[in-house]
């Protein structure tokens, strides 16, 4: 069981933490970025549905107000395009959060994942791609990466990386071809790939759980 953490303020993100049980030097690590309209208490419990023990879980809340609710990393500009000046804004601000919560919590540097939804599978893959040796595995629910977007990415070699990728087949708001368009560009750069597609919408459900769960089991020993 996880021991739920007050929100920590005093980084350049306000997030959530939630240690394993277990005392130990270092954890595997799993930082997850919520999407847009949701908050920090998103995703928590699907990392702890996935069931693997020992996990660190850090959440950080995304910086800008969502109209309807919420939070968000950046304004839309048009499908797969984030608004670049939010966009750039708040990757600059995720990039210092991670080197933060790296120097105030017990995070093992081997075993440094993310995990985004929607607009935080974006940010994980704009910041996983930027430095892909800094992190173990990019674990991207119905995002696409920002290849329209001005940034560099590293997108030539990603050997050592590990990523998994699912998409619904009836998303309305990501259509899948941008998770296939991920897929492909990781594999061709020699990223080590699962990608999964499901008969849903912009959504997770629990094959996703599932499939998510056994690629983790293999990945924090």
């Amino acid at each position: 069981m996880r021991i739920e953490l007050k929100v920590n303020k005093s980084a350049s993100l306000q997030h959530l933490l939630l240690y394993p049980s277990e005392s130990r030097t270092s954890y595997p690590t799993i930082v997850a970025l919520h999407g847009r309209g949701a908050d920090y208490s998103d995703l928590p419990p699907l990392i702890d549905a996935l069931k693997i023990p020992g996990l660190l879980v850090i959440a950080p809340r995304a910086p800008f107000t969502f109209t309807n609710g919420g939070f968000a990393w950046y304004e839309l500009r048009e499908e797969g395009t984030p608004g670049s000046e939010s966009f750039i804004a708040s990757l600059n601000l995720l990039r210092r959060f991670l080197a933060e919560v790296k120097a105030m919590y017990p995070v093992d540097d081997t075993r440094f994942f993310l995990l985004g939804f929607s607009q935080g599978a974006v940010m994980a893959y704009a910041v996983g791609l930027q430095n892909h040796n800094a992190f173990r595995g990019i674990m991207a629910l119905s995002g696409y990466i920002p290849m329209r977007s001005g940034l560099s990415l590293e997108t030539e070699d990603l050997s050592g990386l590990s990523a998994f990728i699912s998409h619904g087949t009836g998303d309305e708001l990501i259509p899948v071809r941008f998770g296939r368009e991920a897929a492909k560009i990781l594999t061709q750069a020699r990223a080590d790939v699962i990608y999964r597609e499901y008969a849903m919408g912009h959504q997770i459900i629990n094959e996703t759980i599932v499939d998510l769960a056994k690629w983790m089991e293999g990945r924090v020993k």
